[in-house]
């Protein structure tokens, strides 16, 4: 049974067919899905979600993306929300300049501030980081010199060096189906020696399905081809792969059950 760590079902593109995604999701060999918050407006009906769904749990942050939108967004509020028994993991949250949507020093103190709230509450956080290799790094790094925490590394497409200090920090890697592109050598070289009790996959649904699904909406379904990929990256078999995935959620995600 594989696991999708990371979608957004209650962004367009799946939440009008909620029913029929989590169906075929099932039908597909998925057994959990994280169902990942981008936004504070966001938090309810995604915990509304794992409320009604019991393969499903949820995040409560704010993507790096809303970081200006939620300048009052602090450790406290996160934390408040959190107790609730369906939220498994702080974030998403993190840098991102390839697109530069939200001030970069706004960007970093909002990390900072879900890096706290994932040791008060024991949660791990959810990393998104594009273009900002060196400065993720080095926020981690000081932070968890303030007090450790865990963590996972989303949608990785980062380079083999940053992936080694995530690992020596403790931190998962969650591959996504752009690990599966024609372009995506780095990453599928990565993917090969990644240690086995700290790979995640994920879909970061409705974007970037998988080959052979690439151009269409994605779905958690589409994980067990993401995982069947990996799985010949790695010389395993696509079942040892969806076990140590799974096994590595539940490790990671201590507040979810199986």
């Amino acid at each position: 049974m594989f696991i999708d760590s990371h979608c957004h079902l209650n962004y367009k593109g799946l939440v009008e067919q909620q029913a029929e995604i989590l169906a075929r999701a099932r039908d597909n060999g998925v057994s959990a899905m994280l169902n990942i918050s981008t936004r504070e407006r966001e938090w309810d009906d995604v915990i509304g979600l794992a409320e009604q769904e019991t393969d499903v749990w949820a995040s409560v942050g704010i993507h790096p993306h809303e970081a200006d939108q939620h300048v009052g967004m602090d450790c406290a509020k996160l934390v408040a929300k959190a107790v609730h028994p369906r939220v498994v993991a702080i974030g998403e949250t993190g840098l991102d300049y390839y697109y530069d949507k939200s001030d970069r020093a706004q960007q970093g103190a909002g990390f900072r501030e879900h890096i706290k709230a994932s040791r008060q509450t024991g949660l791990p956080i959810i990393i998104h980081t594009r273009d900002a290799e060196a400065d993720t790094a080095a926020i981690l790094t000081e932070e968890m010199r303030e007090g450790t925490f865990t963590g996972v590394i989303h949608c990785f497409t980062a380079s083999a060096d940053f992936a080694r200090i995530a690992l020596d920090l403790g931190l998962y890697i969650s591959l996504s189906g752009i690990v599966t592109f024609k372009n995506a050598q780095d990453i599928q070289d990565v993917a090969k020696w990644l240690p086995a009790d700290r790979l995640l996959v994920e879909t970061d649904a409705p974007f970037l399905a998988p080959i052979p699904h690439r151009g269409r909406t994605g779905e958690p379904a589409f994980v067990a081809d993401t995982a069947r990929f990996v799985a010949q990256l790695r010389d395993v078999t696509a079942e040892t792969l969806a076990q140590q995935t799974s096994d590595n959620f539940y490790e990671l995600f201590t507040k979810a059950s199986r």
